[in-house]
């Protein structure tokens, strides 16, 4: 079997079992909803900064909730199964792309949820729904290669917490600039060096993926 047949074997399985227990669709749609509606409740619908701000919040949350377990919750006989029919780079190029899909799926239903109950402020939505999804597919790649890592520790919840908030603040500052274009009729300079850069981090998040996850592989 060739790597891409051994990638979409790896994401198949995900994707199935995804299917078939539900528990994390579930889960998050519960939380998207009940988080929108709290803030609802104690904030209306609030300005376009805090809009922007808290829609990016939700994001993170859900990225740990739906992204990070990915790597969690396989146990070390799973993980020794996996060792003898598929490769390194096979596995984690697999789980990069359903982390990334299941992203997608949950900026989906989160942004719609979110412009239901506290407005829609977006001057320019499909530019705001194309940064969305571009910035979802970011986090799911920067905590699943966290994840990646957490998993081999001991302290796992801890290690993700450490490695992690260095991480993502910059990425999630970055993505509230480039996303304050879409609220805005004006032009906004750097958009283009903006978002190079942040293509950028995911280039560079994908690479380290590659050449460090076969080192933990044999751990």
């Amino acid at each position: 079997m060739n790597l891409s047949q051994n990638i979409w074997a790896l994401l198949k399985k995900d994707i199935l079992l995804e299917m078939r227990q539900q528990y994390t669709f579930y889960g998050i749609l519960l939380y998207i909803g009940a988080t929108s509606f709290v803030v609802y409740l104690s904030a209306g619908q609030p300005e376009d900064k805090i809009w922007n701000a808290l829609f990016w919040i939700l994001q993170l949350f859900i990225c740990v909730n739906a992204v990070a377990k990915s790597f969690l919750q396989e146990h070390s006989g799973r993980m020794l199964y996996y060792y003898t029919i598929s490769s390194p780079t096979a596995f984690v190029i697999a789980k990069l792309l359903f982390n990334a899909l299941l992203m997608l799926l949950m900026n989906l239903v989160s942004l719609a949820i979110f412009t239901l109950l506290l407005g829609n402020p977006l001057t320019h939505l499909g530019s705001f729904l194309a940064i969305s999804l571009l910035g979802g597919i970011s986090l799911s790649l920067v905590f699943s290669f966290l994840a990646a890592i957490a998993a081999k520790a001991q302290q796992q919840t801890a290690l993700m917490a450490i490695m992690g908030f260095p991480l993502i603040i910059p990425q999630l500052l970055l993505l509230m600039k480039l996303a304050v274009v879409a609220f805005s009729s004006v032009v906004q300079k750097g958009l283009p060096e903006l978002i190079a850069m942040l293509v950028g981090l995911d280039i560079l998040v994908i690479a380290l993926a590659y050449i460090l996850f076969p080192f933990l592989w044999k751990d």
